[in-house]
């Protein structure tokens, strides 16, 4: 299906003018022949008029059907019949055939993103669509949905998800995708639902990518597929998956008119079932990335110690007392709390 964009004069007014002279006219021309009638007596003329007026006050009103008031980023898809005749992009003020019908099949979806709030002003997802159509569909009577497509970009704030990554660790994760209708007879004719469609792709294009990294860098995975491990993750390459994840939305979803313009990681974290053990995991790393500086250290200024006693000749030492040193110096250096030494004052020997 590919969509035809309709060229029509912006001619709502004048018919809008027209209409009502015509209705102002029926109801005059019935007036006068009701009037005629009961005054010169029945008559095919007056009786003519009569009709005529009566049927145009009856009927007048399926050609104001026709008026279609359009702003701007929205547009109007026509069908007649069952055929689709075109789409109407441009803002104004058009006529079109009063048989024709709108098509939108996600107006009544509310999903969590800019653009569906419900009446009582909070936003619903996915799962609230099959409630929301029930009551739409008893309250049609009542209520006119608005047929019109947004052509705006809009933000999908799907909710969190719980997923493993490559390593088997359970992470939360959720995104949030700019995304707009570009052609807008795909969006309406391709698929049962663009909006409800676009979010399932959302999230099975969210765990295809996901799996694919471990939550913080670890050694022999291979993000890429190119065989060679790599340091990725979703921590630290979150521009990189955001951008994997757009691709592999827009992918799926370009059967259906839509456009993913970004995709963006808005809540990253370990689910809460290990999210302690994975924090005491990073504590204890980060210690012991502390002591092997501590240490190296350590050492470096035992042995320029060892090396400035034994050039200056201070004290000559034997390797026993080379090692006591050594020791002592360490405990000092590498411990947490401040030494509190022990004055030798007789000989060292």
């Amino acid at each position: 299906m590919e969509e035809k964009v309709l060229k029509k004069n912006k001619n709502g007014m004048a018919m809008l003018m027209l209409f009502i002279v015509l209705y102002a006219a029926a109801v005059a021309a019935g007036v006068v022949g009701a009037v005629m009638t009961e005054s010169k007596g029945a008559s095919a003329p007056w009786i003519a008029l009569i009709v005529i007026g009566s049927v145009y006050a009856v009927t007048g009103w399926v050609f104001f059907l026709g008026l279609k008031v359009l702003k701007p980023q929205e547009a109007l898809v026509l069908t007649l019949f069952g055929k689709y005749v075109g789409t109407i992009k441009e803002a104004g003020f058009y006529y079109v055939n009063p048989f024709c019908t709108a098509v939108n099949p996600a107006a009544t979806t509310r999903l969590n993103q800019s653009g569906d709030v419900a009446g009582e002003g909070k936003k619903l997802d996915i799962a609230s669509v099959a409630g929301i159509a029930m009551a739409g569909a008893a309250n049609a009577s009542s209520q006119t949905v608005n047929k019109k497509v947004s052509l705006k970009i809009m933000t999908l704030n799907n909710s969190r998800q719980k997923i493993n990554d490559c390593l088997g660790n359970p992470v939360e994760i959720g995104i949030a995708v700019m995304w707009k209708v570009t052609d807008t007879a795909k969006a309406v004719f391709n698929v049962d639902n663009y909006k409800e469609y676009l979010s399932l792709q959302c999230d099975s294009a969210l765990r295809n990518i996901v799996r694919m990294y471990p939550y913080d860098v670890a050694e022999n995975v291979d993000t890429t597929g190119d065989g060679i491990a790599d340091e990725g993750s979703l921590r630290g390459s979150s521009e990189v998956v955001a951008e994997r994840i757009r691709k592999e939305i827009q992918s799926k979803v370009t059967d259906a008119g839509l456009e993913i313009i970004e995709a963006r990681i808005t809540y990253l974290a370990y689910a809460p079932e290990i999210a302690a053990v994975m924090l005491q995991r990073q504590q204890a790393s980060a210690i012991i990335d502390a002591r092997k500086m501590i240490v190296d250290g350590a050492v470096g200024m035992v042995e320029m110690a060892l090396d400035r006693l034994s050039e200056k000749q201070v004290v000559d030492l034997d390797e026993e007392r080379k090692a006591a040193m050594v020791s002592n110096l360490l405990v000092v250096l590498c411990g947490n709390k401040d030494a509190q030494p022990i004055v030798n004052s007789g000989s060292l020997y």
